[in-house]
């Protein structure tokens, strides 16, 4: 295989790796509740949770998600619980505390999620109404936007969680470390966000279709 060669999986591999890395986020998941560490428990817990959305709309609303998105869900998922996790028996240190970039990356790949929903969201209501029209640049200039907004949205949810959690004295589920952080935060949010407006609306087409399809559906 040349460098040039582009790298795809099959279906049947990408379900394999989703079906894995859920396992992992149980175990995860297990570890947490093991230790009695709430944020562990808790961030695995969602993150399982998430991973389970695309069979719910699949089931539930005939919204099928291509293998390769339901792989993105569930990798960022895995990777933000796998960030909480540490076993000090081991000498493992949650990568969140250990790693510096680990947490930029996880910003980044869930708000690249973000952007998504919003694209396939708002390309589904251009399609079926005359009343939404969005150019190109201007579709790449709200996205960035509707991120941007989202990560600060985000940002003042961890901080309430953080003060909660202080005042319930269940320990961390979320944390924040400054204002430094937060900045940092934003800035790898909008990078997630520029990476689906520059790359990944080709990607979300099939969804956004059909998703159009169920809001022109009598039957919704």
């Amino acid at each position: 295989m040349s460098f040039h060669t582009p790298v795809s999986l099959s279906a049947r591999r990408e379900s394999q790796l989703v079906r894995l890395l859920q396992a992992a986020i149980i175990g995860i998941l297990a570890v947490g509740l093991w230790q009695g560490n709430a944020g562990i428990a808790v961030n695995a817990s969602v993150g399982l949770l998430v991973t389970f959305l695309p069979a719910f709309f699949d089931r539930n609303y005939s919204i099928t998600m291509n293998g390769g998105i339901v792989l993105w869900i569930t990798l960022a998922m895995f990777l933000h619980a796998l960030g909480t996790l540490s076993l000090p028996a081991l000498g493992f240190i949650s990568p969140y505390k250990s790693t510096w970039w680990w947490d930029h990356m996880t910003h980044a790949l869930s708000s690249s999620l973000v952007a998504g929903v919003a694209y396939a969201v708002t390309r589904a209501l251009e399609e079926h109404t005359e009343y939404i029209s969005m150019p190109p640049t201007f579709m790449f200039v709200y996205l960035l936007l509707f991120v941007m907004a989202f990560g600060v949205i985000w940002e003042l949810i961890e901080f309430y969680v953080a003060v909660v959690s202080n005042l319930v004295g269940i320990g961390k589920v979320l944390t924040q470390y400054g204002l430094d952080d937060t900045i940092l935060d934003l800035f790898y949010n909008t990078i997630g966000g520029l990476l689906v407006a520059v790359f990944g609306t080709a990607h979300l087409t099939d969804l956004s279709d059909q998703l159009r399809a169920k809001f022109e559906s009598p039957n919704r």
